[in-house]
C-alpha cells in the first residue's frame, strides 16, 4: 500500500511538470520567470560585492534598504497596470527596462565610474523587478484550468526559482573569478532581456479588461488591492507571514556576505557559494513539493516553509564550518519551495482575479520594504552583537511567527477543502468546464446553497429568471407546456436560457427527489460566462439548437442579440440537456 501511495505521488509530480511542458503559453511564462530571477540573483551578488568594497557590511545593508524602499512605495501604485489590459505586456515592459538598467550598471562599473550611479541604477532595476512577480503571479491562474494545475504551476515556478537561486549566484561566483563584477552585470542584463523576448508571442484566452486608470482614479484603483487584503483575514495572515520570511531574506543578503568573509573566511567567491546553497535546497524542495500538488494542507506546508527560513540560521552560529553552513542554508531553500507551493497558490485562489495583480502588488510592496528593513537591521545587529548574535536574532523570527499562526493556517486549509468541493461541482457542468480557473473561482464565490423538497418546483414556466442552478444531488424534472422534457441529475445545470437570452423561464423545473442546488445570481453568472469570447460563440449555437428542439407555446422574446456575434447579450453557455429553462 505504501509503495502504491509513493507511486501515486510520483505520478502526480510528473503530471505537474508535464502539464507545464505541454502548455505553450505556460511554458513561455515559466521560462521568462527563470530568466528574470537568474538575473536578480546574479545582480544581487554582484551588487553586494560592489557595496562591500565601498563600505563594508554597513554599506551592503544600506544599499539593500535603498533598493527596496522605492519599490515598496511604487509596487501597489504600479500594480493596477497588470489588472487593466493584458498582463504579459507589463512583464515585457518591466523586463526590458530592467535589462537596460542592469546593462548601464555594467558599463559604469567597467569604466570605474562613480559607485553612486551604480546604486541609482540598482534602485531603478529593483523598482521594475518589483512589478514582475505581481504581474506574473496574476497571469498564472489564467493559464490554468484547476486548482491542482495552478499548484503544479507554482511548484514548477518554485523549481525554476530554485534553479535561478542556484545558477545565478554560482554563475556570479564563476564570473567574479574570471572577469569581475562588470561581466556579472552584463550577463544579468542579457537574462532579463531574454525573459522579455519569450513573452512577445504569448497566446492565451484572457477576459476583457479596461485600460489602466489615470490621475486620481489610478490611486483609487491601487487602493483596491489594500482593501481586498484588509477585508480578508486569510489574505492578511499570508501577508504577515510573508513579511516575517522576507525580513529574514533581507537579513540574509547581509549575513551571507559577513558569514562567508568574516566567519568562515572563504572570501568573496564564498558569498556566491553560500547563496547557491539556498538554491540547492530549493531545487530539492521543489522536487519534493511537486508530490504535494493535490495536498489539502497548503496552509500547513506554507507554515512549515516559513519556519524553515529561520531554524537553520540558529544553528550556523553554533557550527561555523563551511560544509555545515552550506547544508543548513540548503534547508532555507527547502522552506522557500514550500512557500512557493502554499503561499502563491493560496493567494491566487483567495483574491478576486479583477484585483489579483494589485493584491500581489501589496505583497511585493511588503516584500520589498521588509527585505530592505531586514538588510538594514541585520547590519546593525552584526555591528552590535556580532555575526553569531545576529544569526540567533534573525533566526528566531520565522519559527515564532509560524508557530503563532498554526491554528489559523489549519482553519484556512479546511475552508479551501470546501472551496475545492464547490469547484468540482461547477467544473462538472459541461458549459463551465472550459472556463479558466479564475473564472471558476469567481463563480464559486457567488454560490448559494438551495434545498428543494421532492415534489416542489424550483421555478415555473413564465417566471422571470434571475438565477442559474447546478445540481449537487437529487433529480430535477424539466416540464414544458405540461409535458416532461428532460430529467437532470447531479453535475448538471439549468436556468441559463432566461439569463442569457433575457427571457422569462421557458419551462418549469420540479424536484423529482430532494434537490441540493447551488444557485448563482445573474450578476455573478453573466459577467463570467460572457467574458470569454470562445465560450460565448460556442454557447450561442448550442442554445439555438436547444431551443429548436423544444419551443414553448408562448413566444420567447429575445431581448439579446444573436449569440454568434459574441456580444454581452449573447448566449454563452452550453447546457447539458434540452430544456434548461
Amino acid at each position: 500500500m505504501a509503495g502504491a501511495g509513493v507511486r501515486g505521488r510520483l505520478g502526480k509530480a510528473a503530471a505537474a511538470f508535464s502539464s507545464n511542458a505541454r502548455n505553450p503559453a505556460l511554458r513561455r511564462a515559466q521560462l521568462s520567470f527563470l530568466g528574470a530571477w537568474t538575473a536578480e540573483w546574479a545582480f544581487t551578488v554582484g551588487l553586494g560585492i560592489v557595496a562591500y568594497r565601498d563600505g563594508g557590511a554597513a554599506a551592503v545593508g544600506l544599499v539593500g534598504l535603498l533598493r527596496m524602499v522605492p519599490s515598496a512605495i511604487l509596487a501597489p501604485l504600479l500594480s493596477p497596470m497588470a489588472d487593466k489590459g493584458r498582463r504579459e505586456r507589463v512583464l515585457i515592459l518591466v523586463s526590458t527596462l530592467r535589462g537596460l538598467a542592469t546593462a548601464a550598471a555594467a558599463v559604469v562599473v567597467g569604466m570605474d565610474g562613480p559607485v553612486q550611479i551604480v546604486y541609482a541604477l540598482a534602485v531603478l532595476s529593483t523598482i521594475t523587478a518589483t512589478l514582475f512577480r505581481p504581474a506574473h503571479s496574476a497571469l498564472m491562474p489564467s493559464l490554468c484550468r484547476t486548482g491542482t494545475e495552478l499548484a503544479g504551476a507554482n511548484v514548477v515556478r518554485g523549481l525554476l526559482d530554485a534553479v535561478a537561486t542556484l545558477v545565478g549566484p554560482l554563475l556570479a561566483a564563476l564570473l567574479l573569478e574570471i572577469a569581475g563584477v562588470t561581466l556579472v552585470f552584463a550577463v544579468a542584463a542579457g537574462a532579463s532581456l531574454w525573459g522579455a523576448a519569450l513573452l512577445v508571442r504569448l497566446r492565451y484566452d484572457a477576459p476583457p479588461r479596461p485600460r489602466a486608470p489615470a490621475g486620481t482614479r489610478f490611486l483609487k484603483s491601487a487602493a483596491e488591492g489594500i482593501r481586498a487584503v484588509s477585508r480578508n483575514r486569510d489574505l492578511a495572515l499570508i501577508m504577515v507571514l510573508a513579511v516575517a520570511q522576507t525580513l529574514t531574506r533581507g537579513a540574509l543578503t547581509v549575513l551571507t556576505v559577513v558569514v562567508a568573509i568574516d566567519l568562515l573566511g572563504t572570501g568573496e567567491p564564498g558569498v556566491g557559494i553560500l547563496t547557491a546553497a539556498i538554491g540547492v535546497g530549493a531545487v530539492l524542495g521543489a522536487l519534493g513539493a511537486s508530490m504535494l500538488v493535490d495536498t489539502r494542507r497548503l496552509g500547513a506546508w506554507f507554515g512549515v516553509g516559513v519556519a524553515l527560513w529561520g531554524v537553520p540560521l540558529l544553528l550556523i552560529g553554533a557550527f561555523p564550518q563551511q560544509v555545515v553552513a552550506f547544508a543548513l542554508l540548503a534547508g532555507v531553500g527547502v522552506g522557500n519551495s514550500l512557500i512557493d507551493l502554499g503561499g502563491f497558490t493560496l493567494l491566487a485562489r483567495m483574491a478576486p482575479d479583477e484585483v489579483l495583480a494589485r493584491v500581489f502588488g501589496v505583497l511585493e510592496s511588503l516584500v520589498a520594504l521588509s527585505t530592505g528593513i531586514g538588510a538594514a537591521l541585520a547590519a546593525l545587529a552584526v555591528e552590535r552583537y556580532g555575526v553569531r548574535g545576529a544569526l540567533v536574532i534573525v533566526g528566531l523570527l520565522c519559527p515564532v511567527a509560524a508557530a503563532a499562526s498554526w491554528r489559523r493556517l489549519r482553519h484556512l486549509d479546511r475552508s479551501m477543502d470546501m472551496r475545492d468541493h464547490e469547484l468540482g461541482i461547477l467544473q462538472g457542468v459541461t458549459m463551465l468546464s472550459a472556463l479558466p480557473l479564475p473564472a471558476i473561482e469567481r463563480l464559486a464565490r457567488g454560490l448559494e446553497l438551495v434545498v428543494v423538497p421532492a415534489g416542489d418546483t424550483v421555478f415555473d414556466q413564465g417566471d422571470s429568471g434571475d438565477r442559474y442552478f447546478v445540481i449537487e444531488s437529487g433529480e430535477a424534472e424539466v416540464i414544458g407546456d405540461g409535458q416532461l422534457v428532460a430529467r437532470l441529475g447531479a453535475g448538471e445545470g439549468f436556468g441559463e436560457i432566461a439569463l442569457l437570452r433575457r427571457t422569462r423561464r421557458t419551462a418549469t423545473v420540479r424536484a423529482g427527489s430532494e434537490l441540493r442546488l447551488h444557485a448563482l445570481g445573474s450578476d455573478h453568472f453573466l459577467p463570467v460566462v460572457l467574458g470569454y469570447t470562445p465560450s460565448a460563440q460556442e454557447a450561442g449555437s448550442v442554445v439555438e439548437t436547444m431551443l429548436g428542439r423544444y419551443t414553448p407555446s408562448d413566444s420567447v422574446e429575445h431581448v439579446a442579440g444573436d449569440a454568434a456575434d459574441g456580444s454581452s447579450e449573447a448566449a454563452t453557455a452550453e447546457p447539458d440537456k434540452p430544456g434548461s429553462a
